[in-house]
C-alpha cells in the first residue's frame, strides 16, 4: 500500500477527504458546466462564425479545417460541461481536464487580441486584453470548483 499522510488509515480515506467540496464550490461547478454546454451549443449553431474568427491565423487557412476545429471544440465543450455537472465521482479529473482545455484554447484568445479580431462584443483592444486575463479565472474556476486545487496541492479540508 502506498505511503499516506499519518492522520489517515488508508490512502482511500485521504483521497475521500481531499475530494470533499463545499456546497458553494458545487454550485459554481454546476454553473461552469452549464456555461460550457451553452458555449458548446454556440459553437455548433448561433455563434459558429464568431468562434471561427478566433481560430489562430497560424493554422492553415482552410475553411473546412477551421470549421472542423470549431465544431470539434464545441462537442468537447458540451462533453466537458456535462461531465462537470454529472460525473461527480470524477470531478477532480474533469476539473483538471477542463483547465487543460482552457489552456489549450488560449492561443485563440491571444490571436484575437494580436490580430484585432472583433468577436463576442470584444471590439476594442482593451476588451480583448481583459479577456486574456479572464482565461486565468476560468482555469482557476475549473480547478477550485471541482476540488482539483486541493487534490493537486495535497491540502486536506479541516
Amino acid at each position: 500500500m502506498a505511503l499516506c499522510v499519518d492522520a489517515f488509515d488508508t490512502c482511500e480515506e485521504m483521497r475521500q477527504e481531499i475530494m470533499k467540496t463545499h456546497p458553494i464550490q458545487t454550485f459554481f461547478r454546476i454553473l461552469l458546466g452549464a456555461l460550457m454546454v451553452f458555449a458548446g451549443i454556440g459553437h455548433l449553431t448561433f455563434q459558429r462564425q464568431e468562434f471561427q474568427a478566433q481560430v489562430p491565423g497560424w493554422l492553415p487557412d482552410s475553411p473546412a479545417l477551421i470549421d472542423f476545429i470549431v465544431l470539434s471544440s464545441g462537442v468537447l465543450e458540451i462533453t466537458l460541461g456535462l461531465a462537470m455537472i454529472f460525473l461527480v465521482k470524477h470531478k477532480v479529473k474533469v476539473g483538471i481536464a477542463l483547465a487543460i482545455f482552457y489552456i489549450l484554447i488560449f492561443p485563440g484568445n491571444i490571436s484575437q487580441y494580436v490580430n484585432k479580431i472583433d468577436a463576442f462584443g470584444l471590439d476594442t483592444d482593451q476588451k480583448r486584453f481583459i479577456r486574456l486575463f479572464f482565461q486565468i479565472v476560468l482555469v482557476f474556476w475549473a480547478l477550485w470548483s471541482t476540488g482539483a486545487l486541493k487534490y493537486l496541492f495535497g491540502k486536506r479540508s479541516k
